[in-house]
């Protein structure tokens, strides 16, 4: 029951763009963040991937229309992944950030990867990721 529960789920590549980033260049676009999730989830056999994009909304709000249409699906269990570029696009809020890498995405059985800080929760705790909330917020 529990295997065909998680084959049913869906890996939700998350992107945010925020003015306030403050990037100079096309390398944190939408387009771009799209791109680099979908030849991630390509490479890695990911299947059944859904986009959930916030373009122009700050990574210190969590008040975000496809965040949190994705955080009500990760409750409603069906978000086996979840798929960023880096944990900045997660968020930018220390507090906030890990409670959703270290206590709702457990609780909920979610997979959570954030490629550029080399974060797998498939691997076990990342030391370095609450120091790299803390930079971000």
């Amino acid at each position: 029951m529990l295997k065909q529960l998680h084959e049913n789920r869906i890996t939700a590549l998350y992107c945010r763009l925020s003015r306030d980033d403050g990037y100079a260049d096309d390398s944190c676009s939408i387009d771009s963040q799209k791109s680099m999730l979908k030849e991630y989830a390509l490479k890695e056999g990911f299947e059944r991937c859904e986009f959930f994009v916030d373009d122009g909304f700050s990574g210190t709000n969590f008040e975000r229309p496809d965040f949190s249409r994705m955080i009500d699906m990760v409750e409603h269990n069906m978000i086996g992944t979840l798929v960023v570029k880096d944990l900045s696009r997660l968020g930018r809020e220390y507090l906030k950030t890990g409670y959703y890498t270290e206590i709702v995405f457990p609780m909920h059985d979610v997979r959570f990867i954030a490629i550029n800080d080399s974060v797998d929760s498939a691997n076990g705790d990342n030391e370095f990721a609450p120091f790299k909330n803390i930079i971000n917020e």
